[in-house]
């Protein structure tokens, strides 16, 4: 299959700690390391791996962060006829603080991705595609925003409808808020976390936030919601899909959300129904986590397939929001358990 994907490139400088520093307070990390990532390329090098095709659409600085944070792309085989180089601005850059409990804090720079410059973009490179995966911090502002909706409006004009599937980000949405939801609305596929839904929507309630992305027009929402696994909705139906306890100690879940998007979309072009697409991708997520580094842990087709079976209904990576309360059900009934939230 093949994928265009418009995200971030960055060098993400990964800094593990026992605690968090209080303002003003200088502490000493326990492991400190420097990995090439960005919601974009994990996502691409994750789908290389799996065995796709894959262009994708960034901007990097002309500086020697860039041959850095292209590394696991150009390993991979993701092609970067797409690739941009700004002369002015510097390749971005993500400084991640994490604990072992699964607390984090992020500083991130947009920097060049911000200025992905839309005049570049091929509409029949959209055309010719499987699939058109968007991070949502390509939809933030400027230049790449452009491009992300020039390439969503290639999608829908093409002669074969190319599906669309955007991943939501907590910073894109912490800055963009309930102004990102008309943006979005337009994909086939929605994923997002607990927190991601939240602000989105500006509601605690998961069942109520998902009523309102219906009445909004959403088609089929992919909630993550930490160790309960993920939630899969359509207008007919929702259901909890357990979370799969990985083979190994988690050590960073840097990234892991990405390696969700990527595997979902794998496995949603393979054939799989919205809730074995997500059990995979629950699976990739947690098989992320036991590398340190978004890049780190090569995830393939035999790994999905290894990691389901028998796989416990446990946490598999530090959760990145408070997991819901199961609420009842829809009226159509499946095999999966049924979740809403309250």
């Amino acid at each position: 299959m093949k994928f265009y994907v418009i995200g971030d490139v960055t060098v993400d400088h990964l800094y593990h700690l026992d605690r968090l520093p209080a303002p003003g307070e200088e502490v000493t990390p326990r492991h400190a390391s420097m990995k090439p990532g960005g919601a974009g390329g994990t996502i691409s090098v994750t789908l290389a791996r799996l065995g796709h095709t894959v262009t994708l659409a960034a901007r990097v600085g002309d500086d020697p962060f860039a041959e850095y944070a292209l590394s696991r792309v150009r390993e991979s085989g993701v092609s970067e006829s797409a690739i941009q180089r700004d002369p002015e601005r510097l390749t971005s850059t993500i400084t991640v603080m994490q604990t072992g409990a699964g607390e984090r804090a992020m500083i991130s720079d947009g920097a060049a991705n911000r200025q992905l410059d839309p005049a570049k973009l091929k509409a029949k490179d959209i055309e010719s595609a499987d699939a058109l995966i968007i991070n949502a911090y390509a939809m933030i502002e400027g230049p790449q925003r452009e491009y992300a909706l020039k390439a969503i409006e290639a999608a829908r004009s093409a002669k074969t409808r190319v599906p669309v599937f955007i991943d939501l980000g907590t910073g894109a949405v912490n800055k963009a808020g309930t102004s990102l939801k008309a943006d979005v609305l337009g994909a086939d596929y929605l994923m997002l976390n607990q927190h991601e839904l939240q602000a989105l929507t500006g509601t605690s309630s998961i069942s109520a936030a998902l009523a309102q992305l219906g009445e909004a027009g959403a088609q089929q929402v992919i909630v993550k919601v930490g160790k309960m696994g993920s939630i899969t909705w359509t207008p007919t139906e929702t259901e909890l899909v357990d979370a799969v306890r990985p083979e190994g100690k988690v050590v960073d879940s840097t990234g892991a959300g990405d390696t969700f998007t990527a595997a979902f979309a794998h496995a949603i072009l393979g054939g799989a129904s919205m809730a074995g697409a997500a059990r995979a991708a629950n699976a990739a997520g947690a098989l992320a986590a036991t590398g340190i580094g978004a890049q780190e842990r090569s995830i393939t087709a035999a790994d999905l397939a290894g990691a389901l079976p028998g796989a416990a209904p446990a946490p598999a990576a530090p959760a990145a929001a408070e997991a819901p309360t199961p609420a009842p059900a829809p009226a159509r009934t499946t095999r999966a358990r049924k979740t809403s939230a309250s």
